[in-house]
C-alpha cells in the first residue's frame, strides 16, 4: 500500500448553538480552511467522503445535500453512516490502494437543530426486546458504569476526576465550550442523571464541522500542507443487542486498537504513543477506553487519573483538548474532531495544550449508546 498523509485540516470552533449559520455554512467554512491549509482546489480532489446519519439530519439520502458546500458537484461522494474515523478509514483505503491520489473527509454536527435528539437515539435501541422497557441512552450508560465499577474496583471519585481534568483542559484551548474549574465534589453533587451518573459526568452536545484532506505520498510532496501520516487504523462493531455484550469492558475498543496497533507496528502503546484523544462521552468511558487500549492494567485507570498520569505532565497525556466533556459531543464529527486535535499537536500548533516534541498520537472514538461501535486512528509526523 501507498503511504497516505493528512495534508489539510479545517475545523470550525465548537459552539453549543449556532442559530446564525446553517450546517451548509459550517461545512463551507471548514472546507475553505482545509483547502487553504493544503494548498489545493476542490477541482483537484478525486473523491469526497461524508459522514452523516439520515435520522440526525432529518433528510433521507443526505449525501444529496453534501456536494455544494464542499465544492464537489459532479464528483464522487462516498457516504458513511458512522463516526468520522470510519469515514477517514474509507477514504484512506481508496488512496492507499492506488484508486485515488487525493480524497476529502467531512463530518459535522448541527445537534442544536434537533429538538428531540434523545428520542431519535432511542430508535436505535432494539425494538422487540429493549424499547418496550422505555430505557433511554443515559439510563443504559448508568447501568454500564455501575458494572464497570463493580468489575474493576474503579470508584465514582475516579470518574469524577476525569470530568475535573477534561473540563479544566478545555479552558486552555480556543475550543472551550463546556470547560470550567470544578472539584470532585462539584461533579458528584451535580444533578443526578442515572445512578451513579451525574450531570457533570455527561458530555453535552455542540455544533461543529470538520474537513480533512488526504493525499498519497507523491501527491502530498507537491502540496504545501505539513503532512501528518496515517500509521494505523482500526474499527469494530460489537453486538448490537444489550443482552449479548460485555458490560464491564469495551470489547469494541480493544479490538479496534489491536487492529490499529498491528497496522502501525505498535507493541507498547503507552511508551510508543505520545498523546491520546480518547472518547469520554461519559466520564467513566475514558477510563474504560484507557484499559481497552492496553494503556494500563485492568482497574488501574482510575488510580492513574487521580495521580495525574493522564495530565499534560503525566506519562499518558489524555484529552488535552478537553475531550467531549470540555468541547462537546459532535455526533458523527466527534472522532474526526479528535483526529484534528492530534494533527494540531503533531504540527506543533496546539497552543497552551501543546505537547513538546510530540511525534505520534492516537484518536479513539465511540458512536455512543446504544451502539458498541468504535474506531481508532494512529497518526505520526
Amino acid at each position: 500500500m501507498r503511504r497516505v498523509a493528512i495534508i489539510g485540516v479545517g475545523c470550525t470552533v465548537p459552539r453549543p448553538v449556532t442559530p446564525d449559520v446553517s450546517y451548509r455554512e459550517l461545512v463551507y467554512e471548514a472546507a475553505l480552511k482545509a483547502y487553504q491549509s493544503a494548498g489545493i482546489e476542490p477541482k483537484d480532489i478525486d473523491c469526497f467522503t461524508a459522514c452523516s446519519e439520515d435520522f440526525n439530519e432529518g433528510t433521507s439520502i443526505f449525501d444529496e445535500y453534501v456536494p455544494d458546500q464542499l465544492g464537489a458537484p459532479l464528483k464522487p461522494v462516498h457516504t458513511v453512516g458512522g463516526d468520522g474515523i470510519h469515514g477517514l478509514a474509507a477514504a484512506f483505503m481508496q488512496v492507499a490502494t492506488g484508486l485515488l491520489d487525493t480524497a476529502v473527509v467531512e463530518a459535522h454536527s448541527k445537534a442544536s437543530n434537533i429538538i428531540t435528539l434523545h428520542h431519535i437515539t432511542e430508535l436505535a435501541i432494539d425494538p422487540v426486546f429493549n424499547r418496550p422497557l422505555a430505557v433511554n441512552p443515559h439510563y443504559i450508560a448508568g447501568l454500564e458504569m455501575r458494572r464497570f465499577l463493580y468489575e474493576t474496583g474503579v470508584t465514582v471519585e475516579d470518574c469524577a476526576a476525569v470530568a475535573v481534568k477534561n473540563k479544566r483542559n478545555a479552558l486552555k484551548t480556543h475550543n472551550n465550550v463546556y470547560g470550567g474549574e470544578f472539584t470532585t465534589e462539584d461533579v458528584l453533587n451535580s444533578d443526578p442523571i442515572s445512578d451513579p451518573l451525574t450531570l457533570l459526568q455527561v458530555s453535552q452536545f455542540s455544533d461543529v464541522a470538520v474537513v480533512i484532506v488526504l493525499a498519497a505520498e507523491e501527491r502530498a510532496k507537491t502540496l504545501r500542507g505539513v503532512p501528518v501520516w496515517i500509521k494505523g487504523l482500526g474499527w469494530c462493531a460489537d453486538s448490537p443487542s444489550l443482552e449479548s455484550r460485555s458490560w464491564g469492558s469495551a470489547a469494541y475498543a480493544q479490538l479496534a486498537c489491536s487492529m490499529a496497533y498491528k497496522m502501525a507496528a505498535v507493541t507498547n502503546p503507552a511508551r510508543e504513543i505520545d498523546l491520546f484523544e480518547i472518547d469520554d462521552t461519559y466520564a467513566y468511558k475514558e477510563l474504560q477506553h484507557l484499559e481497552a487500549a492496553s494503556l494500563c492494567a485492568r482497574g488501574e485507570s482510575g488510580k492513574l487519573t487521580r495521580l495525574g498520569a493522564t495530565g499534560k505532565n503525566g506519562s499518558l497525556k489524555v484529552n488535552l483538548s478537553g475531550g467531549s466533556l470540555g468541547c462537546g459531543v459532535m455526533l458523527e464529527a466527534t472522532g474526526l474532531f479528535k483526529v484534528a486535535q492530534i494533527v494540531s499537536q503533531l504540527r506543533g500548533i496546539a497552543g497552551p495544550a501543546q505537547v513538546e516534541d510530540a511525534k505520534v498520537g492516537l484518536a479513539l472514538s465511540w458512536r455512543g449508546v446504544p451502539t458498541a461501535s468504535g474506531a481508532v486512528a494512529i497518526l505520526g509526523k
